[in-house]
């Protein structure tokens, strides 16, 4: 399989073959994703609590998996733009490596480390239960999530994220009928396992998609002669990993962290209020997609150009990626203003949940131009291996920004639910500020300036 070359030819055209396919893969993640919030709503809101809950502490393991397909995809598009296929080769073939030991680590800390985390954000009853085995089921699936991030990561460097997209449609396919299986079973043959079939059918689905990414990646080119002997762990190419992808995966973890102090101020007002956060992150997801697969395009791109030294089309590819997000954005966020109670009555038909639901909505559909600079941001940080600014952002944004206003708003000036809200919008938006200075001065001295040509400045 031949890599696409990102470093000449129509920048629209890049954009277009990378970042769609991209959206669509998004898209069909974010589906799969509502399919299990629709089967556990069959159960109850206690269940949909539940599954939110669950996931969040799942997916604090993952930030692994994302730092390390954000560190595999700059390493590698810096490789393949500075035409090096020897250090292609090893960063694949160690970042392989190096993501099925951090798997077995991770598996280790989530069985002790899952449990506590549920019980810091919920109070004792059934939605509590329903995380706690949601949550045991799920670890199992961490192999096919945390290989498969890092496999993607590999994959977009070489301008293939038509892999994913097609590895997530067929899941999703698959996890429609493997959830009800899971769930009810066969009737005179199996009872099913209940609300913990949910996670089931996610270890078995994302199993799948994990094993395909891994022969897509088996047939790149530049892997031909690939020796047994380049998996074995190589210390100076582990660090090199490791220092790339420590800031993003920090970063992540910090987000997750952000998510559970969110939940942990919206458990005093109830099961309802934890059950329309996740509801509606849901219902956010999917018009974030195109906004994602878009900035998301940008590190390859922007990574081959930089390992190229051609400064002036980075620059090119900042300019085309943010011009495209303000319109995206503009369209996204009055569907999220005027639709969220439609959209959130699709999942529930609890009238507390879709109320407090759509007051988030409408926060959060302001915040979709500062999402985008802020995802923009962190692309092009990555993309210049420059991943550790991208943490401080997150630990300002994410760490103390959401707790702070959350804080400040809901316990002194007691906004209640709306302060929880108002909270996360300001850490939002100062975090935004606080990026685009970093990030401007990151390009005086790298590229030379993110709006002039120029020299880079040294020191």
């Amino acid at each position: 399989m031949k890599k696409d070359d990102l470093t000449t030819g129509p920048m629209s055209l890049h954009f277009k073959n990378l970042a769609i396919p991209a959206a669509f893969g998004m898209l069909f993640s974010t589906l799969y994703n509502i399919v299990d919030v629709y089967f556990a709503g069959l159960i109850s809101t206690d269940g949909q609590a539940g599954l939110a809950i669950g996931f969040q502490a799942f997916f604090i393991l993952m930030a692994i998996g994302f730092g390390l397909g954000s560190a595999l995809s700059a390493l590698v598009s810096n490789a393949i733009g500075d035409r090096d296929p020897e250090s292609v080769r090893l960063f694949i073939s160690q970042g392989l490596s190096f993501g099925v030991i951090a798997t077995l680590v991770l598996i280790v800390i989530g069985q002790w480390g899952g449990p506590a985390l549920i019980a810091l954000v919920s109070e004792p009853g059934a939605y509590r239960d329903a995380a706690y085995g949601y949550f045991r089921w799920l670890i199992f699936a961490l192999p096919g999530f945390l290989l498969a991030f890092g496999g993607n990561g590999i994959l977009q460097a070489n301008g293939d994220t038509r892999t994913m997209q097609r590895a997530m449609m067929v899941a999703f396919v698959v996890n429609i009928g493997l959830n009800p299986l899971m769930m009810f079973g066969i009737p005179g043959v199996w009872s099913g396992m209940g609300f913990n079939g949910i996670a089931a059918a996610t270890v078995i689905s994302q199993t799948g998609v994990m094993a395909y990414i891994l022969f897509r990646i088996s047939k790149l080119d530049d892997l031909s002669g690939l020796a047994r002997a380049d998996f074995i762990p190589r210390i100076g190419i582990f660090r090199t990993i490791t220092g790339q992808m420590l800031p993003p995966s920090f970063a992540m973890l910090v987000m997750f962290i952000s998510g559970f102090v969110v939940q942990y101020y919206l458990k005093s007002f109830g099961g309802e209020a934890i059950a329309a956060y996740g509801v509606a992150l849901r219902i956010e997801q999917i018009l974030l997609l195109p906004v994602i697969g878009m900035t998301g395009a940008l590190l390859p791109i922007a990574g081959q150009n930089f390992g190229a030294k051609n400064y002036d089309r980075v620059r090119e590819a900042v300019k085309f990626c943010w011009t495209l997000g303000i319109v995206m954005t503009a369209i996204a966020a009055p569907i999220l203003w005027f639709g969220g109670h439609f959209a959130l009555g699709l999942f529930t038909d609890d009238a507390a949940v879709i109320e407090i639901g759509a007051s988030y909505l409408k926060v959060d559909a302001i915040l979709f131009p500062v999402y985008m600079m802020l995802f923009l941001i962190n692309s092009f940080l990555q993309a210049l291996k420059q991943p550790i600014w991208t943490l401080w952002i997150s630990i300002y944004r994410q760490g103390f920004g959401v707790a702070f206003f959350v804080w400040l708003l809901t316990d002194p000036f007691g906004f209640g639910v709306v302060g929880v809200w108002l909270g996360i919008a300001i850490a939002v938006v100062s975090g935004a500020m606080f990026a685009f200075i970093l990030a401007s001065r990151i390009a005086d001295k790298t590229i030379g300036g993110l709006r002039h040509r120029g020299s880079p400045v040294q020191g």
